[in-house]
């Protein structure tokens, strides 16, 4: 399928969700296979710590169902094995999904799944990245994820493991002025001291 460049300024309707935070003078452009159009509505981004407690990875998997079953709209890197658990879940189902990888566009191997969703409009894989970034790096990673959280309307981390980066994320997200959410269990108390919402259920 067909990547597209996209020139932020010149296409400044896609990226007016986006918060402030994210420097489009860095990163002018950014590369897409897609409907690009899903940028303009409000996105929900999912987060987890790649080491996650069993209790955190099932409620999370029942939080995914329940996304899909709403029919809310969902980005994310999809790179831990939990976010990677939640996209199998959502892809299965209406809403659009965005999903950015920590590397460039240019190589990567979709699933038939994945084209499907492509070619029904309601997926949308999105990269800040060059071809020249041919694979996830760490640094890569966190760039990748303060972009995923600068384009989303909600912030949820479904789990942040002490002293991960994921935690440090949360923390500069809320020191920035964003509200983030988190399950409300004792397995996130980290999460909820540093500020983020108890979860209650409400969309």
């Amino acid at each position: 399928m067909d990547i597209v460049e996209i020139v932020c300024s010149k296409e400044p309707q896609l990226f007016i969700n986006f918060a402030e935070s994210w420097s489009f003078e860095k990163f002018p452009t950014v590369r897409a296979i897609g409907n690009a159009g899903l940028l303009k509505g409000d996105l929900f981004a999912l987060f987890c710590s790649r080491r996650c407690p069993g209790k955190v990875i099932r409620k999370s998997h029942e939080f995914a169902e329940d996304l899909r079953a709403k029919g809310i709209p969902v980005i994310g890197g999809f790179q831990t094995p939990v976010e990677k658990m939640c996209l199998e879940v959502l892809i299965k189902g209406a809403q659009a999904v965005v999903v950015c990888p920590a590397r460039g566009l240019h190589g990567m191997r979709l699933t038939p799944e994945w084209k499907g969703a492509i070619e029904e409009g309601r997926m949308l894989i999105m990269s800040p990245f060059s071809a020249r970034q041919k694979r996830a790096t760490k640094s890569v990673a966190e760039l990748r994820n303060r972009f995923v959280a600068a384009a989303a309307d909600k912030v949820f981390f479904l789990h942040a493991s002490q002293n991960s980066r994921t935690l440090a994320l949360a923390c500069e997200l809320l020191q920035e002025g964003r509200d983030i959410s988190t399950f409300d269990l004792k397995e996130n108390e980290n999460l909820i001291s540093a500020g983020a919402e108890r979860w209650r259920g409400r969309w």
